[in-house]
């Protein structure tokens, strides 16, 4: 009787996005923790730019196109592209195919590359298996739901089940957990009043859980509740939750000088 032969590790490709690779590296790394662990193979394409979101959200389809097509020769020849925000993942995974969807030889590229992309916690979970982590976190958190994570990519449960699994952490819901913070990209540059009004009642309900730390997918979302809660003299942390899951909290909190 011979061995089966061992099933060869998926090369994932690590989309790292802006706000990752310029103010949270961290995060990055510790998405490579956490699929290396699993058993991925990961490349971070140096060629890899802007997903293409503001000029997309702000009516710019040509540039937007043009960084889509970049995106997608970058990353195109892994097995799969995996990305630590709900809301870049939406853009690539929702969005590309409708926005080359004219174009014979990008469209069809476009629908590829949307059939293998994948948002970090679901793509462990629900591609990969992973049903608990070896981590240890002493605190209470709270989870916020950003809303191209929720709506665009269904990420919702995800995250909360492998946090369970994590020693010493406690999960305290806040109420609204899945109303959006106010951040929304260029919303928060357009309209800050408004904006400054929702992150107020998100700051609000993250106080009123009782958590240390509030943990979100979203590098926009987190650095937005984290501004606010430091304006109101709140001492909570913000943290993404890939940080956590991977066991990497040394570092400062989102926010913090180092």
């Amino acid at each position: 009787m011979t061995d089966k032969p061992s099933q060869k590790a998926p090369h994932v490709g690590l989309f790292a996005t802006c706000l990752v690779d310029l103010f949270r590296p961290g995060v990055g790394f510790a998405a490579i923790k956490l699929l290396e662990d699993a058993g991925c193979t990961v490349s971070v394409p140096q060629s890899q730019t802007c997903c293409g979101q503001p000029a997309y959200n702000s009516g710019d389809r040509r540039d937007a196109a043009a960084i889509a097509k970049t995106v997608i020769a970058a990353f195109e020849a892994y097995d799969f592209v995996v990305v630590p925000s709900g809301s870049c993942g939406g853009t690539i995974k929702k969005h590309y195919p409708g926005l080359l969807g004219d174009d014979r030889e990008w469209g069809a590229r476009a629908e590829a590359l949307s059939a293998k992309t994948h948002e970090l916690i679901s793509f462990l979970t629900d591609i990969l298996g992973v049903a608990a982590v070896s981590a240890r976190f002493d605190g209470s958190v709270t989870y916020h739901d950003s809303c191209s994570g929720l709506r665009e990519m269904g990420i919702e449960a995800q995250p909360r089940a492998l946090l369970e699994t994590v020693d010493g952490l406690t999960i305290r819901e806040m109420a609204d957990a899945d109303v959006c913070c106010g951040f929304g990209g260029t919303f928060c540059v357009k309209y800050p009043e408004l904006s400054n009004a929702i992150v107020e009642k998100k700051t609000e309900a993250i106080a009123a859980s009782g958590a240390d730390t509030v943990l979100a997918g979203d590098l926009g979302c987190l650095m937005n509740m984290a501004g606010k809660l430091q304006r109101q003299g709140r001492p909570i942390k913000a943290r993404h939750v890939a940080e956590v899951l991977a066991g990497m909290t040394d570092m400062p909190a989102i926010g913090e000088s180092e």
